[in-house]
């Protein structure tokens, strides 16, 4: 009995739906992430100024993430204790894919 031969096209789109899937979560989660610590309340350009800062100094001292990473858990065990849930998604307490953006930018002028 010969194999049925696999359909290479069916599942590259499947993975490529599930990427974009992915992407789209994790924007919606950082747009979240920004309204929830507050950041919103910033003109655009600091907010983005201090996600850039916060990227170069992450390069060059590696234990500033350290210290924002820290001060980020703690920030999602303080809500989690007021009963506040942080995004519709979050089941351990935060964001799991990118620290540096968890308190970046309350650290990124040190």
């Amino acid at each position: 009995m010969a194999r049925k031969p696999r359909d290479y096209d069916a599942e590259l789109q499947t993975l490529m739906e599930r990427a974009k899937k992915v992407k789209t979560q994790k924007t919606t989660q950082l747009g979240e992430l920004v309204q929830v610590i507050g950041a919103d309340t910033l003109p655009i350009e600091a907010l983005a100024g201090a996600l850039i800062a916060a990227v170069e100094q992450a390069s060059k001292q590696p234990e500033a993430v350290a210290r924002w990473t820290e001060r980020g858990q703690a920030f999602f065990q303080q809500s989690a204790k007021r009963g506040k849930k942080t995004t519709p998604d979050d089941t351990a307490g935060g964001p799991q894919s990118n620290d540096r953006s968890t308190s970046a930018p309350d650290r990124a002028a040190e």
